[in-house]
């Protein structure tokens, strides 16, 4: 039996000529190989609710350009076991892309024992905010350490600027304490 697969994020590829408005013209060479990779891996497109794209590449009137590049792909089994499954492009805010919304609605169907549903939600589906939580706390974690080894301690460097200002700002008084 073939495990569910669900895929979904940024694929920086359009799937159909009519995902792309503006620009230059799209060329079927363009995202054949695209639909080809997804078509053999027996996924299919979750489809959405909201604006038909999902990115966006900044620039006003004649060189404005939308695409769809965010989609979730799932396979038979996945849609199977959540067959009421729903994905929204939600408003852009702060990005070029858009954030995708995936409701997978309140039953968990065609799960024939508890530890089929058991390991299911070890899987990500079961309680999604707890699983959502936890990924995110590692996450989290992990951006901070990324964070501290790239740019040192952050909170450090702060407490040196601000020693700088006030050094800065005494020796300024102390200059128009002079001048005067």
């Amino acid at each position: 039996m073939e495990p569910p697969w669900l895929v979904g994020g940024d694929f920086n590829v359009i799937l159909h000529k009519d995902e792309k408005i503006g620009g230059l013209p799209v060329y079927p060479s363009e995202y054949e190989d695209f639909s080809f990779c997804v078509n053999s891996c027996g996924l299919f497109d979750q489809g959405y609710k909201g604006s038909p794209f999902t990115w966006w590449n900044g620039r006003p009137n004649a060189q404005c350009i939308f695409k769809r590049l965010d989609r979730i792909f799932v396979n038979l089994p996945f849609q199977n076991m959540l067959p009421t499954i729903e994905v929204e492009h939600l408003i852009r805010t702060g990005s070029d892309h858009v954030l995708l919304l995936m409701n997978t609605g309140n039953k968990t169907q065609n799960c024939p024992d508890h530890s089929v549903k058991q390991n299911w939600n070890a899987n990500f589906i079961g309680d999604p905010f707890l699983v959502f939580k936890d990924k995110l706390k590692n996450v989290k974690t992990t951006l901070s350490k990324w964070s501290r080894y790239t740019f040192g301690d952050i909170f450090k460097q702060l407490e040196i600027l601000e020693d700088i200002v006030k050094v800065k700002k005494m020796l300024f008084e102390e200059e128009l304490t002079i001048a005067n």
